[in-house]
């Protein structure tokens, strides 16, 4: 065993948007190494089988959640009967969480932590989260309510009860217009804050919804920077983190009632490529775990 590790035997693996963009060599083309046979998948619920000589919280038979950390050489992942994951992004699975809602937590819900933290809500500002019906946006539409605020998210038609029931005050169809001109109509001083998690073009992020002085933090892409400045606005790029210490705190509140976890679809690992597929699609709403057998 290395230093630092756990071993995992997988239950069930959550898929990320980041899974098909290592596929499609995009995170190769930003010059990370890459080292194969290449295993897809970040996150994992399991049965811990072995841990390093120095792991002293976590035992042999714990059930565990855990994240591949993206760091070189991108070669692990969680599409398979056990993964070695470092010990600083696992924690113990609470008992009532089953394995695949425990799998879809870790990056979707660290994300959506790193949002929320980048924009830093006060209680009653209006928060609009772009891309809100997919799994990251549906952890950040109820971690921003929480916290007080006024969520305005967008989604399909079909979003709509989903995402007031997780905490939206108004959903936003994106298929109906522009998304700033919509927010406008009922917000014309502008929203507080932007959470973008879709759109990779800067004249897809609906800044023109956001107030001067107000914050924009994304996933994904940013206006230009001249852009953001000719608009008195400031913009973050938001990188996920999950280690143990964001993700104990949202399974925790998960198993406790105060969290949901929107697991669109449980899949065999023969059909994991089917899961694949709906996320380059867009077409997920909420979360897509591949379950494996004993």
């Amino acid at each position: 065993m290395i230093e630092g590790t756990v071993l995992v035997r997988v239950k069930a693996a959550g898929l990320n948007p980041i899974d098909n963009a290592i596929t499609a060599g995009l995170v190769a083309q930003m010059g990370v190494p890459h080292e194969y046979p290449l295993v897809l998948g970040r996150d994992a619920a399991g049965i811990v089988e072995a841990v390093g000589a120095d792991v002293d919280n976590i035992a042999v038979g714990d059930e565990v959640i855990g994240h591949v950390l993206l760091a070189p050489p991108v070669s692990a992942g969680t599409l398979a009967e056990y993964v070695l994951l470092p010990l600083a992004a696992v924690t113990h699975k609470p008992a009532e969480l089953d394995f695949a809602a425990a799998a879809a937590l870790p990056l979707a819900g660290g994300a959506a932590v790193a949002c929320v933290e980048a924009i830093d809500p006060r209680p009653g500002q209006t928060v609009l989260v772009n891309g809100a019906s997919g799994g990251v946006g549906s952890f950040a539409v109820q971690l921003l309510a929480a916290r007080g605020a006024r969520v305005v998210a967008t989604g399909a038609p079909t979003d709509v009860d989903r995402l007031t029931a997780l905490g939206a005050a108004l959903v936003v169809d994106f298929t109906a217009g522009r998304v700033a001109e919509q927010v406008l109509a009922a917000h014309p001083d502008g929203v507080d804050a932007l959470v973008n998690l879709a759109g990779f073009a800067p004249d897809a992020v609906p800044a023109a919804a956001v107030r001067a002085g107000g914050i924009i933090a994304s996933t994904t892409v940013l206006p230009d920077q001249a852009d953001l400045d000719a608009a008195s606005l400031t913009g973050v790029s938001v990188m996920a983190a999950p280690t143990r210490g964001v993700i104990a705190p949202l399974a925790e509140q998960a198993a406790a009632g105060d969290l949901e976890i929107a697991v669109a679809s449980v899949l065999p690992l023969e059909r994991a490529i089917d899961g694949l597929a709906g996320l380059a699609a867009g077409s997920a709403t909420g979360k897509v775990v591949v379950t494996l057998d004993d």
